[in-house]
């Protein structure tokens, strides 16, 4: 596999459009963090123009944290797209275990063939209909209880399934690949695990979507190690952590990076 900056600074030559259909609480944070890295984000989630701007994004992102019935129409027309014309787009399925509502749009989204599917370890349990405890968008599973469910779930679906949490998990079925890096508080600020997303995409618009998975995850879980050493506390880590993300080169990356083959 190659080095993770070899997918951050092609991410970074190619500043990808990626097109978020995410929640309300996830938009401004995500397109800041987006934009630091390199990647151009639009948050795009009118059923009108769904199709249409698949059509000119080089990645889609779908995240159902604020979910409704006109935003669900939408991800589904996203998604189908997006597949139709062989884009990579990528699945965050938010607390997708706790209402009929989410059940119901997952299975639906996961027919449709993601790219990649980013969850906690409940989220994805979840999806794969096993048992999950999950608490709203909050896991109350460890990554290492998911691993099995990530890789039938990747066999089942041709999908690249990431499981993140305090070691991200990541597998397309055959290989598998843990990252240690990440900050404790990185949990503490909301819509980071939703950013996230948004980064996997960029990756994916440019690399294969294993390798631009474990890169993405590698290169946010080193930013957030840098940002710790200056944070004394979650509003000033979110504003560190964006500046970490923007200075990080792919050099730092690579010295950094703490990737293991599962």
């Amino acid at each position: 596999m190659n080095q993770p900056s070899h997918h951050l600074n092609a991410m970074r030559a190619a500043a990808p459009l990626v097109q978020n259909i995410t929640n309300y609480v996830a938009m401004n944070v995500m397109a800041n963090i987006m934009l630091a890295a390199g990647a151009s984000p639009a948050m795009a989630h009118a059923r009108g123009e769904a199709a249409e701007f698949v059509g000119l994004a080089s990645a889609l992102s779908i995240n159902i944290g604020t979910l409704d019935d006109e935003w669900a129409a939408c991800m589904h027309i996203a998604a189908q797209t997006a597949s139709e014309l062989g884009k990579p787009w990528v699945l965050d399925p938010v607390a997708v275990g706790a209402t009929a509502l989410r059940r119901d749009l997952g299975a639906r989204l996961l027919a449709l063939g993601p790219t990649v599917i980013r969850g906690n370890a409940s989220e994805i349990l979840a999806l794969s209909g096993a048992a999950a405890r999950g608490r709203g968008a909050d896991s109350a599973d460890p990554v290492f209880a998911a691993e099995a469910a990530a890789r039938d779930l990747a066999r089942r679906t041709n999908a690249v399934v990431a499981v993140t949490g305090e070691v991200d998990f990541v597998t397309d079925g055959t290989q598998s690949a843990r990252i240690t890096n990440g900050d404790a508080m990185m949990p503490r600020i909301t819509a980071l695990g939703c950013s996230l997303t948004g980064i996997v995409a960029a990756f994916c618009a440019v690399s294969p979507p294993f390798e631009a998975t474990v890169a993405a995850l590698a290169y946010y879980g080193a930013a957030g190690e840098v940002a710790a050493q200056t944070a004394c506390g979650p509003g000033r880590f979110q504003v560190a952590f964006i500046d970490a993300l923007f200075a990080m080169t792919g050099e730092a990356l690579d010295a950094a990076a703490r990737i293991e083959a599962a």
